[in-house]
């Protein structure tokens, strides 16, 4: 009897190793490494069957496929995903415990269903917990189909008995195959489970909901290969202390990539945001001494998002850098320059910076916003309500320009904002005629001195 033929595979880059090792060779990573147990492998033509060989065609040749996307009366879903569900697309919804993942595919699962057939796949619930649920989102209509199920095999019966349109796997670490000597969620359970879904969606054309746990550092659990896998991966963000949840795009093949929407939760479920920009900037207090609006991008859609800063003398010899909502080394790199160009003694103060509402900003472009906070901070200057900062800085202080500007400033004006300093860079793409009154700048001392003029 020949030997099991087993590899060690990294679960954070799925990298593979002939034995274990207690860190990745490739990505550093320790205690990462996994053993793999590829499970038994097709007979050959040697044992007497023929297997089926792929011809490769001729790519001008292919028809396309013009069947449109599966419409979705979810508007922030269907804006993440590009427009609509396109069929034999896979999809992989990753967030926290209870954030409300569940929630999210019952209620855009219940859309569905009025059209299609669509299976509910759940290895995590039972079918009395999943009707509760139905009966807290109010959810009436008949047609969504269910089914309690961990095994892969039972799984792939009643896809091929059911035919669904649309399949949802929640969760896919508590699949397992009979194939796989391991427990569910190791990394070759999830990484041959979600193949032969995948494979399976792609051969049906039909679209596919795979949900993920995520680890303590937020990323999606098991191998890394998962998210190459699939052609879409959706992470659901949001702090417990609040109600509102983001729902973002990191990519997609079918649409644009760092897309969002935006979801409040209440008891009866998810409820769409149409205008986040209005609920980022509700509670905001006008004049208050270290906020500044800043108006962002996420994908196609802009946000007006409030950045507040605080900057407190502090006795310690080593001062605080806290952040919520922002990169902690971008705050280090924008207080060194302002402590370069602007000769500010911050090196004896606290900072503590937030982005209001639990948003997290990853654009370049809030750099000027930030400046302005902590200088109205730290000189207790409440800054015109109606103002509006944006742009990036680079070493020497210089303020750099922005893309997609126009859309930035017709939501500030939309919104009630007439003010807005800008890089001076950026006019050179802007049309005339925008509603807002504009004070290009060419660094950060220039709009501190407009800043203190005021």
């Amino acid at each position: 009897m020949a030997k099991e033929k087993s590899s060690f595979v990294c679960g954070e880059c799925g990298a593979e190793a002939v034995r274990w090792e207690g860190r990745c060779p490739t990505c550093g990573t320790w205690n990462s490494m996994q053993a793999f147990h590829p499970g038994p492998t097709p007979r050959s033509s040697a044992d007497g069957e023929t297997m089926p060989v792929a011809q490769p065609v001729d790519l001008a040749s292919v028809v396309a496929d013009a069947r449109p996307r599966l419409p979705l009366d979810n508007e922030e879903l269907r804006r993440v995903l590009g427009g609509g569900l396109t069929q034999g697309s896979a999809v992989l919804l990753a967030g926290d415990p209870g954030i409300g993942k569940s929630t999210l595919l019952m209620e855009a699962m219940a859309d569905f269903a009025r059209r299609t057939t669509v299976l509910y796949v759940s290895g995590e619930e039972s079918i009395q917990q999943l009707k509760q649920r139905s009966l807290r989102l109010e959810m009436t209509q008949k047609g969504l189909l269910v089914l309690m199920e961990n095994r892969l095999e039972s799984i792939l019966h009643c896809v091929e008995q059911v035919k669904p349109t649309v399949l949802v796997v929640d969760s896919v670490q508590t699949l397992a195959s009979d194939r796989i000597p391991a427990a569910a969620g190791s990394v070759s359970q999830v990484r041959e489970c979600a193949s032969q879904l995948i494979q399976l969606a792609k051969r049906r054309n039909m679209a596919l909901f795979l949900v993920g746990h995520v680890t303590k550092e937020g990323q999606i659990a098991g191998p890394r290969i998962l998210e190459h896998m699939v052609d879409t991966v959706l992470y659901f963000e949001g702090e417990r202390g609040h109600n509102y949840r983001i729902l973002r795009a990191v990519k997609n093949r079918f649409g644009p990539a760092n897309e969002i929407g935006v979801f409040e939760m209440r008891e009866t479920g998810l409820v769409e945001v149409p205008n986040p920009s209005e609920l980022f900037l509700a509670e905001r207090v006008p004049g208050a001494a270290g906020s500044v609006v800043f108006a962002g991008l996420e994908g196609t859609r802009p946000v007006l998002l409030e950045v507040q800063a605080l900057v407190a003398p502090t006795p310690l010899p080593q001062p605080r850098r806290t952040t919520l909502g922002l990169d902690p080394n971008r705050l280090a790199m924008l207080t060194a320059v302002m402590e370069k160009r602007l000769g500010l003694g911050l090196f004896n103060h606290d900072i503590f910076l937030n982005v209001a509402g639990g948003f997290r900003i990853t654009e370049p472009a809030v750099d000027l916003a930030v400046c302005a906070a902590l200088i109205a901070s730290h000189r207790n200057l409440s800054v015109d309500p109606g103002l509006v900062i944006l742009g990036e800085v680079g070493l020497s202080g210089e303020a750099r320009s922005v893309s997609h500007l126009v859309t930035r400033l017709k939501e500030a004006a939309k919104l009630g904002f007439t003010r807005c300093i800008l890089p001076e860079k950026s006019l050179r793409s802007l049309p005339e005629g925008l509603p807002l009154a504009l004070d290009p700048v060419k660094s950060v001392e220039e709009m501190v001195r407009r800043l203190l003029a005021q």
